[in-house]
């Protein structure tokens, strides 16, 4: 007996003891568990791309706009056109006359909530803006912003996070009736819905209810892998119930929402519904229907096998199944789970990308970013980028480039593609860079000439010099008249001698048609009077910051400048004198919605806004008299613009920059291998500016003076006050500048140095033994 009642103690001691162990070991095992469950849930538990959307479309009284770019813009936005639009998203169209749905959209400065509009347009301006529900009229609305690029921090895993209270209650209901009956009641495993779930698939004589509940599947794409094991199961149903403790099932459906796999786009991960719906139907989450909703739940179970696109046979059984399961639990009747049987899948092309291909612009939203913003902010995932991209330009440059460069080619006889171009749109009052190509095939992510090609820009640096003597009103109008007659001077040992494009010498003009008619002696002998130095400041307070050599060829282009930063010379001349450093960023917001602190910005007067506003004149004449003609003469009545054409040495480069009263543009066209393809900038460059600008909503230039400024003599030219013929003896326009002598004596009393010249500018050549005038001269020509 005692040695029964000993082996019994021992016996019990050592069960006592184990499970002691056991029970110590689960309790620790538990801990870890539960600090993995709260450690991911509560830190940041996915990778989130930062998303750049373009500029948003703003609908206001008599805004510019043509019937097919409003209907291109909400196309482009995945509008339904519809006969009734009665949802966000849709719209309809009776000829100059819409009715839109729009969507809300948080915007950096507030939301802008969905509306139903009236929107009617009367040659090409909005006419009629209304609430189409009889509430007050907006002043103004933004249509949501298109999104052009999502920029990856980490992996190539892709979400559209959501908020329990942006998740459909279709939806909730549906995957709550097909994947776990029971959520809302269980806490974490459901004995009772395994035994269930078993009795339905053997009776379907397949799978159609799912075993596992919502929250560990949850778990199993959250923390664990997808190995069939029994280890892997048991941590599965612990860390179930851990979580059930910690959190909400509203907490836990949002996780899971956002988590849940359903697809692969090449190497981009599908997770969460509000991706899948984009991916798949181009939607948001809250505009999908019936049969949508039942199919995107119907992935869940397997995505890869039941991918529509793939697998439409598959996809749309297990859709109607869950139809069924929908009827039965009461989620929708009979009827509609019948009527949504007939309907078709409705994949939509897209795949839920940025829509729209746009690497060159998206190129220079990186470079602005370190430059504008501290690098420790962007390191935050999930940031929303607000880009100044403005899709309705951008499509038309998109267009024109390729098109005009094909007939160009052809018209010269040239291999088809060996000519590349390059162009800028930007805002003249913002400095906002609205559309960008940086070659012919705008979506190519290839070499940016729009950035990174530096080329001679030839005559697109005379206005500069015209400026920068223009600002001296004592010496300098439009009507001063000035010496076009043959310049040689010896440059080291060269003689540099420039002539005019047609080689003509025209004596006595006046500086207004020496900028039009781009006469290259006159400007000559302009720039060395105003002082070469004085000319590149110029250059620089308009916004040039690359070196410039102080050589006497840059008066005539010996200036190697980007596209882009052409385009902020060309705006500071448009803004009257006002510098606002371009940017293709309006704001950026980190995830919680707040905007990121930039580095300040500020427009800054640069230059005499009297002597801006002459120079756009005469640059106005480069249009209607000068080397520009053929855009002036296709102008539309009422239409004022200015531009400068640029042609380099030989014709390796052709250039036109010039600009509306709201619009900047500059395009490069050449050859990347640097030969010469006979097109100077009016042959070249100027159609393909002149095909997109036509083509965009513009506002002409403004004729009202600046203070100071006025208007006399038989050409209504503008003069600075006190200098307009009628102030001054004798008349004319002031002093005549004295022509330049020609030697390096000259030059260094004007305070300049020679230098060797850069690549664009005319080579001198070799200083002759014996001075020949007829033999100083050179072949190279810049219009």
């Amino acid at each position: 007996m005692r040695r029964r009642r000993g082996i019994g103690g021992f016996l019990f001691r050592w069960t006592l003891l184990i499970l002691v162990g056991v029970g110590l070991a689960g309790t620790l095992y538990s801990i870890h568990l539960d600090r993995v469950v709260r450690g991911k849930f509560e830190g940041q538990r996915w990778a989130l791309p930062a998303r750049v959307f373009a500029r948003p479309l703003e609908l206001y009284a008599d805004r510019p706009l043509l019937g097919d770019q409003l209907q291109a813009e909400l196309d482009r936005l995945n509008y339904r056109r519809t006969a009734a639009p009665d949802v966000p998203g849709s719209y309809s169209r009776d000829g100059e006359r819409f009715l839109i749905r729009t969507r809300s959209f948080r915007f950096w400065d507030g939301e802008e909530p969905a509306h139903a509009l009236k929107v009617g347009l009367v040659e090409g301006r909005v006419a009629e803006l209304e609430d189409a529900s009889g509430g007050t009229a907006p002043a103004l609305v933004r249509l949501e912003p298109m999104l052009i690029a999502s920029i990856y921090p980490t992996h190539n895993e892709d979400r559209v996070l959501l908020r329990r209270k942006e998740i459909p209650d279709l939806l909730v209901r549906t995957l709550v009736a097909v994947e776990d009956r029971s959520f809302y009641r269980h806490v974490g495993v459901d004995p009772r819905g395994i035994a269930r779930a078993a009795f339905s698939n053997l009776r379907a004589g397949g799978v159609v209810e799912g075993a596992s509940t919502l929250t560990q599947q949850l778990v199993k794409n959250f923390y664990l892998t997808a190995d069939r094991t029994f280890e892997r199961k048991i941590n599965e149903a612990l860390m179930a119930l851990l979580l059930e403790q910690r959190y909400s099932k509203d907490e836990i459906l949002e996780a899971y929402a956002n988590e849940i796999y359903l697809g692969q786009d090449g190497s981009r991960a599908i997770h969460g519904f509000g991706l899948a719906s984009s991916f798949f139907f181009n939607k948001p989450l809250e505009e999908l229907g019936i049969p949508e909703t039942a199919l995107l739940v119907g992935m869940v179970q397997a995505p890869s096998s039941l991918d529509p696109r793939r697998r439409s046979e598959a996809a749309l059984k297990r859709r109607d199944l869950v139809l069924d399961l929908m009827a039965r639990d009461g989620v929708i009747s009979l009827a509609e789970a019948e009527a949504a049987k007939g309907e078709p899948l409705g994949i939509a092309d897209g795949g839920g990308r940025p829509v729209g291909e746009y690497p060159d612009f998206v190129s220079l939203v990186r470079r602005q970013l370190q430059r504008d913003y501290r690098e420790e902010d962007l390191r935050s995932e999930g940031l929303n980028i607000f880009t100044t991209l403005d899709p309705l330009v951008q499509s038309e440059v998109e267009k024109s480039l390729p098109a005009r460069l094909s007939d160009l080619e052809k018209s010269r006889r040239m291999k088809a593609g060996s000519l590349e171009a390059a162009a800028v749109v930007t805002s003249v009052a913002q400095g906002e860079v609205l559309a960008l190509a940086g070659g012919r095939e705008p979506g190519y992510a290839g070499f940016n000439r729009a950035l990174d090609s530096v080329r001679s820009i030839g005559s697109l640096v005379k206005p500069a010099v015209y400026l920068a003597a223009l600002s001296k009103p004592e010496r300098w109008s439009l009507t001063t008249s000035l010496q076009d007659t043959p310049v040689s001077m010896r440059v080291g040992d060269k003689i540099w001698a420039p002539k005019n494009y047609d080689r003509r010498v025209n004596g006595a003009v006046p500086l207004h048609r020496a900028l039009s008619s781009s006469l290259n002696l006159a400007t000559v002998h302009l720039g060395l009077s105003v002082g070469i130095t004085e000319v590149t400041e110029t250059l620089y307070r308009l916004g040039a910051q690359r070196r410039i050599s102080k050589v006497p060829a840059m008066l005539l282009g010996a200036v190697s400048l980007s596209p882009l930063e052409v385009a902020q010379v060309y705006q500071t001349i448009a803004a009257g004198g006002y510098r606002a450093p371009l940017r293709a960023i309006r704001e950026v917001m980190d995830p919680n919605g707040r905007p990121l602190n930039r580095y300040p910005l500020a427009v800054e007067a640069v230059v005499d806004p009297r002597a801006a506003y002459l120079t756009t004149w005469a640059m106005q004449r480069v249009v209607t008299h000068g080397t520009a003609r053929w855009l002036g003469d296709k102008l539309p009545k009422g239409m004022t613009m200015a531009g400068k054409t640029g042609t380099t040495d030989e014709m390796r480069d052709s250039w036109y920059a010039g600009f509306s009263g709201d619009k900047v543009a500059v395009v490069w066209v050449g050859r990347d291998d640097y030969q010469p393809m006979g097109l100077a900038g009016g042959t070249g460059a100027l159609r393909v500016w002149g095909d997109f600008m036509l083509a965009i909503p513009n506002e002409p230039l403004s004729d009202i003076p600046p203070d100071g400024v006025v208007v006399a003599g038989k050409d209504e030219a503008p003069y600075i006050a006190g200098t307009a013929p009628a102030a001054r003896s004798g008349g004319g326009g002031g002093k005549k500048p004295a022509p330049a002598s020609g030697n390096t004596q000259d030059l260094a009393q004007s305070g300049e140095q020679s230098a060797a010249e850069s690549e664009s500018a005319p080579e001198p050549k070799a200083a002759p033994k014996a001075s020949s005038s007829k033999n100083l001269f050179m072949s190279d020509f810049y219009n």
